[in-house]
């Protein structure tokens, strides 16, 4: 099966969820006016990294969001992986990512574990406590988001449960770039799955953004690269390359998860 992405490098304007969703309704337009099959968003791409004014501009339960993204994708018949959200809850605040069909059914919603202390995340978010699977298309899917990468014992639990793509949805620094690509494909290899990956473009008043979107087949093959710049990365996959790499190199057969410190018996 072969699905066509559109991976959104957005400039997202700092606490602005009004005009980000301006900006986001244009572009998905664009993108399913491509043919996109899925189309992907960046990680708090609402708000930005406003984190001291999340009080005031987080998304109440995320009901604003949800309601934006099903319209859309029913509209325009797409997938969305809706990047992440600043999503208010009684118990605080989570950074948070939505997945809508094309019929505008929600059929993913993950927040994200693992919080970035060198962006005062723990300071104003609270973290995850469920997996990212999800199904799209018949493919078995998780979702991860930005730091999450870091963590590749959190990753092979979603492929070793057979998830064939996994989408990144980030914010990442310039600076460490290299970190970025090198990371992703490792995930690429070592997962034996597909990463698309969909980072933010520009700048806010702390931080300069990597952009370099990216997909990358099973081998760890760059397929599709963006620059630094806003655009629409577009890619297409081949899910029945999946099976084939699993098949010629059987890693998660050869796998001996009783060793593994039980890391697998909390999900």
């Amino acid at each position: 099966m072969a699905l066509k992405i559109a991976c959104l490098q957005l400039d997202i304007a700092f606490g602005n969820p009004a005009e980000n969703k301006r900006r986001v309704q244009q572009e998905i337009v664009k993108a399913a006016q491509e043919k996109a099959d899925v189309i992907v968003l960046p990680e708090l791409w609402t708000t930005g990294y406003d984190l001291k004014r999340l009080d005031d501009i987080a998304d109440e339960e995320g009901a604003d969001t949800k309601a934006f993204v099903r319209e859309l994708a029913r509209l325009h018949r797409v997938n969305i992986v809706a990047g992440s959200i600043a999503k208010k809850t009684s118990a605080g605040v989570t950074n948070t990512m939505y997945v809508v069909n094309r019929n505008g059914d929600l059929v993913g919603e993950y927040s994200k574990l693992h919080l970035f202390q060198l962006m005062d995340e723990h300071l104003y978010l609270q973290s995850g406590q469920s997996s990212g699977l999800f199904t799209l298309e018949q493919a078995l899917c998780a979702g991860m988001i930005c730091y999450d990468i870091r963590f590749p014992e959190w990753i092979r639990i979603h492929t070793a449960q057979g998830a064939e793509i996994l989408f990144v949805v980030a914010q990442w620094p310039l600076p460490r770039l290299q970190h970025w690509r090198t990371l992703l494909q490792a995930r690429a290899i070592e997962n034996q799955c597909y990463v698309v990956a969909c980072n933010r473009a520009g700048k806010d008043p702390n931080n300069e953004f990597a952009g370099h979107s990216m997909v990358i087949d099973p081998w760890g093959d760059i397929i599709a690269e963006a620059d630094e710049n806003t655009g629409a990365l577009m890619a297409e996959i081949h899910l029945e390359k999946v099976g084939e790499v699993r098949k010629q190199i059987p890693i998660f057969q050869d796998r001996r998860p009783e060793y593994y410190n039980g890391v697998e018996k909390n999900f």
